[in-house]
């Protein structure tokens, strides 16, 4: 039965717009996205297959163009229009945390730093540069490394920090491993940071590493 078919308030986009998206399951989210089923099959059906193809929402999402492209349904126009709905979100988040304060606007903090960092397979350091009223000036993401860790290189963190202008920081890591508890080198590199920014009058507000959960090393006592 095509989903025109069925009784309006289980039809996905009617039950979105009447009842809100977060009412929705991640199959009927998707059905709305591919917009149609392929033959003998909803599109409702064809989202069903493809999360468990790839293992859930997130997978799918974190999928590479090859990837992505092999599964039956999608293809090169689907996995571009999907990336143009992550940047869009991203840049939603990042708007949204621009507008205010970075320290009391916490969850919109890790809101952001979670929807840049979170789903990269290999380490990523970045850092938010604030003005002297905790705005956010820039979001940068100055080192890459592999999953066993990235190399942190201070000079260059205090040097983007000059050219911000900036007055304080907000660090921030992934832990591709899905673990954010901080690591002995994690605390290491902060306290490395702190001293070396703190020479030209920078303020370190916070670490937050980022995977599963977001962890913050201020919460953690560790600044």
């Amino acid at each position: 039965m095509a989903i025109t078919d069925w009784p309006a308030a289980e039809r996905p986009r009617e039950k979105l717009l009447e009842r809100g998206a977060d009412a929705l399951s991640d199959a009927e989210l998707l059905a709305i996205f591919l917009r149609t089923g392929v033959a003998g099959k909803s599109a409702v059906d064809v989202a069903r297959d493809l999360l468990s193809r790839f293992g859930g929402l997130r997978p799918l999402l974190q999928a590479d163009q090859a990837g992505f492209c092999a599964a039956p349904g999608l293809g090169a126009a689907k996995y571009a229009q999907l990336q143009a709905v992550l940047e869009m979100g991203r840049r939603h988040l990042a708007a949204d945390l621009e507008h205010g304060d970075a320290l009391t606007s916490p969850a919109a903090t890790r809101k952001f730093l979670a929807a840049r960092l979170r789903d990269y397979p290999f380490e990523v350091f970045g850092v938010l540069f604030l003005d002297n009223r905790h705005r956010v000036i820039a979001f940068e993401e100055l080192f890459r490394g592999t999953i066993d860790g990235a190399s942190v290189h201070p000079r260059e963190v205090v040097r983007r920090a000059l050219h911000h202008n900036a007055a304080a920081v907000i660090l921030s890591h992934n832990h591709p491993s899905g673990v954010a508890e901080p690591s002995r080198s994690d605390v290491s590199i902060t306290r490395r940071l702190t001293d070396a920014l703190g020479l030209i009058d920078v303020r370190v507000l916070d670490h937050l590493i980022v995977a599963d959960e977001v962890v913050s090393l201020a919460e953690r006592g560790e600044l």
